[in-house]
């Protein structure tokens, strides 16, 4: 994500941005929020244009609106996000009209600001200047390859050892180079390729990649793993190997920091889950860490319930983490009400 201009007074002000990838259009998901004053170069049919009976084409103008949010949607396999309003600045004034936003889109965002979106966008920021990691997760006859983004990890393909005839070498090699072919696709503007898996397996593709990819190889580190898949994936992020390319993952940390409050919850340790009992907690001055999921503050956000709370978490010096609910962890801390905390003390 690319900042353009950030005229704010306190927290009252305009953001203007370029949303640079996919995962930048996933922040701007829990960015902008219903009511917010957004403007994009979008095309609009002139006003009046559909009221022939039977109209000719219509060429639609290049225009530059600014619509007053009231609905939004992140499509992750079309890359856009839809944000849907009605006009207030700019032709057709009180008409509603819906942007769709692609990478490389550049908007406008005029609003009051939550501490935790100004975090997300210096998050982001930060995030974009850092090492992109591909994951290749690998046994004998099998191989997952994962693109790691903000929102957590995609898989990018599944890659199996042929049957054949062939010498049993000539078929290993022949997997080998396949994935390598992938990892070239998958790769070309990553800095770093970690090479997970259970056995020796890894080890020797490892060889045989340097050996025909000596440049990409060398930016690539071998992990030990159980297994291979999505649970591979997780665990290679669970033994920082991201981490320690990616500084701090933020993906990387969500999966600790699960690992923590579902150990303390399975002890009746230091946690707490569930909004009551959180609150609970808060009443205490216990919270050390709020871990609260990104839909869960969306959705109490348009009811207006949710930044009290938060501020009072603040003024308790407690941390708070918000957890992608597209990635595992997040996902998890729904399951268990959206919301938990690792507390100071038992209560």
């Amino acid at each position: 994500m690319r900042v353009t201009k950030r005229f704010l007074k306190g927290r009252e002000g305009e953001i203007s941005l370029v949303a640079e990838t996919l995962d930048d259009l996933w922040h701007l998901k829990y960015i902008i929020e219903k009511g917010d004053l957004v403007f994009a170069v979008t095309k609009r049919k002139a006003e009046g244009a559909s009221d022939k009976i039977r109209p000719e084409k219509v060429e639609k103008k290049t225009v530059r609106l600014g619509i007053r949010v009231d609905d939004m949607e992140f499509h992750k396999f079309s890359n856009r996000l839809r944000i849907g309003g009605v006009i207030e600045q700019g032709m057709d004034v009180g008409h509603h009209h819906t942007f769709n936003i692609e990478k490389n889109g550049d908007i406008s965002i005029t609003k009051t600001w939550k501490k935790d979106q100004l975090e997300r966008i210096d998050e982001a920021e930060a995030s974009s200047k850092r090492p992109k990691v591909v994951i290749l997760a690998i046994e004998e006859g099998d191989a997952d390859i994962g693109l790691v983004r903000h929102y957590g990890i995609e898989l990018y393909s599944h890659i199996s050892q042929s049957s054949g005839k062939k010498g049993e070498a000539s078929l290993r090699e022949y997997f080998f180079q396949e994935i390598i072919d992938q990892l070239i696709y998958a790769a070309p503007e990553s800095e770093a390729i970690v090479i997970a898996g259970p056995g020796f397996t890894k080890d020797d593709f490892m060889k045989y990649f340097g050996h025909k990819e000596p440049d990409l190889a060398s930016r690539s580190v071998v992990e030990d793993i159980s297994s291979i898949g999505m649970s591979g994936f997780q665990e290679v992020l669970r033994r920082g190997a991201v981490d320690r390319i990616m500084e701090e993952s933020r993906i990387a940390r969500e999966s600790r920091l699960m690992d923590e409050l579902l150990k303390e919850i399975s002890t009746d340790g230091k946690a707490a889950y569930g909004l009551e009992d959180v609150k609970k907690a808060l009443d205490y001055g216990s919270i050390e860490t709020l871990l609260v999921a990104d839909e869960m503050i969306r959705l109490e956000r348009e009811k207006g319930n949710i930044d009290p709370f938060l501020q009072a978490v603040e003024h308790s010096q407690g941390k708070i983490v918000v957890f992608s609910t597209i990635f595992e962890p997040g996902q998890k801390l729904l399951a268990l009400g959206g919301i938990a905390a690792l507390l100071r003390f038992n209560i």
